[in-house]
């Protein structure tokens, strides 16, 4: 079998489709490009499709990764511009290379987010976001299928900075923008875990829903705290 692994995003009005529906939507691109898929053994047998840390519903991301199978091989460029052909306006796939390597769960370390705040003035954001930075730990709770569930928001946060809004940006009512980098651990700490440590140690309550986005995951630099390209390892085995 050749494994190809893809990255895809989820833009505009798609952010609030469920990890199911895009599932489901794949499924049918690949039927529409006529891939030629592995598939599983057994009495149900289904395509070989590999999902990897997929975002909440309701934020958008740049940077969704899944990896299938294949029963003939495919050059992964022309497959890449067949499966966004074949997919809705805002999942759309933007990467494919062939997987030379394995375990690639395991880079996703970190992710990067952008949370806009319409509505809040960047000072107000700033001071929210060194009292968050000040703490040793931030306790928040979310509802599980458990029940309600505690835990430490801060330590997983790499970075979390207000960021200015671009010189050449049309003077439009208040919204600040943070740029945060969190490390994936479990629990897992999600944006609007943060978002509530913001409300808990600084009084930060948005008047509108942040707009979430995911800009990128992969490996993490700890002495930068950049976030790195998790398919770069399979695009360096191809070419040694």
């Amino acid at each position: 079998m050749q494994r190809i692994r893809l990255r895809y995003t989820k833009r505009g009005r798609l952010r609030f489709t469920s990890h199911r529906d895009f599932q489901r939507a794949f499924e049918r691109a690949l039927r529409r490009a006529e891939v030629p898929m592995a598939y599983s053994a057994g009495f149900t047998p289904h395509p070989k499709v590999s999902y990897a840390n997929a975002a909440p519903t309701g934020t958008g991301s740049e940077a969704e990764f899944l990896e299938i199978a294949l029963a003939e091989s495919r050059e992964p460029g022309k497959l890449r511009a067949l499966l966004d052909e074949s997919l809705p306006e805002g999942l759309d796939v933007t990467d494919a290379v062939e997987a030379h390597t394995s375990a690639f769960a395991d880079r996703l370390e970190a992710s990067v987010w952008e949370l806009r705040l319409e509505g809040v003035e960047q000072e107000t954001a700033e001071e929210a976001v060194a009292a968050f930075l000040a703490a040793e730990s931030v306790e928040v709770e979310r509802q599980t299928k458990k029940g309600l569930r505690a835990f430490d928001a801060r330590g997983a946060v790499v970075s979390l900075e207000a960021v200015r809004p671009q010189a050449d940006r049309p003077a439009t009512a208040a919204c600040a923008i943070l740029r945060l980098v969190v490390r994936h651990v479990t629990p897992a700490v999600r944006p609007d875990d943060v978002l509530s440590g913001l409300r808990a140690v600084a009084d930060l309550a948005p008047p509108v829903p942040a707009a979430v986005t995911r800009l990128a995951q992969g490996p993490l630099d700890e002495e930068t705290g950049a976030v790195t390209d998790p398919l770069a390892p399979d695009r360096e085995a191809a070419q040694a």
